[in-house]
């Protein structure tokens, strides 16, 4: 018995070290705490790029300040551009006028000069497409329906025209039906993706070494067929048009014969204002 009350109280000391221990802990938290750095509110990474923005600020605002100044004229530039072509596209209305004019009086016809550019819509589909044909509509870029595009006219593709006539409708585009495809439905090709014309820049970027910076420019070129037809034609996306309001009348007759397919000449506007 006397065994059994000496180790009793050892037991009891077993039990309650591990209370002490806590007690220790307890303690020693608030020291660890009271002698350890505080974390800093902001992180590290944010203040060091609050430092590169304010050493960068001065040259953002130089840079701002540029483009700013770029952009006032480049957009001076662009109106003079404008007054320039509508003059020369008044001089040559009047030029035709005077050779009418002079041919009447002097009892004669006046033959006006042929077309250089024509507009080139495609109207049907792939079914039964013959290889040759197949072969034109790809170098015209109509690879779907209702895609048109501008074709500087010679005898090469007067030919290729020919040989995929039951397949699309062509004619001669006034000024108007060419400003009006290029402002409302004019895409540009930027790393073969298709990109929408919202800021003269898009222009600019691309053909900046042809002296062309606005869209105005484009325009002219693909009206009167000039030097840099072709490179400001490829630059063009073909243009996705719609189905014409009121529909085709039948595809499958010529335009002559009540149809929609051939050359419209003149009448060709008439069309791509319905599928704009």
């Amino acid at each position: 018995m006397a065994d059994k009350a000496k180790t009793a109280p050892k037991a009891k000391e077993a039990v309650k070290k591990p209370a002490s221990d806590k007690k220790t802990l307890k303690e020693k938290k608030p020291k660890a705490a009271a002698d350890g750095k505080k974390l800093p509110a902001v992180p590290e990474s944010k203040l060091k790029l609050a430092k590169r923005r304010v050493v960068r600020r001065p040259n953002v605002l130089l840079a701002r300040r540029k483009l700013h100044a770029v952009r006032l004229l480049r957009r001076k530039q662009n109106l003079l551009r404008a007054a320039s072509y509508t003059k020369k596209y008044l001089r040559l209305e009047r030029a035709v006028t005077e050779q009418r004019r002079t041919a009447k009086k002097a009892g004669n016809i006046y033959i006006p000069a042929e077309p250089k550019v024509a507009f080139v819509v495609r109207i049907r589909g792939i079914n039964k497409v013959a290889p040759k044909v197949r072969k034109v509509l790809q170098l015209f870029r109509l690879r779907q329906i209702n895609n048109g595009t501008f074709i500087k006219l010679n005898k090469a593709t007067k030919n290729m025209l020919r040989i995929a006539e039951p397949y699309i409708a062509y004619g001669y585009p006034t000024l108007k039906t060419v400003r009006h495809l290029i402002y409302k439905r004019g895409f540009v090709k930027h790393r073969h993706s298709r990109i929408p014309i919202t800021d003269n820049f898009v222009i600019e970027r691309k053909l900046r070494g042809l002296k062309l910076q606005c869209v105005e420019d484009m325009v002219y070129h693909i009206y009167t067929g000039g030097a840099c037809f072709r490179k400001v034609n490829n630059f063009l996306w073909p243009f996705k048009l719609n189905t014409p309001t009121g529909g085709w009348r039948k595809k499958n007759n010529h335009y002559v014969e009540g149809g929609d397919f051939g050359n419209r000449e003149d009448k060709i506007n008439e069309l791509v204002q319905r599928m704009i």
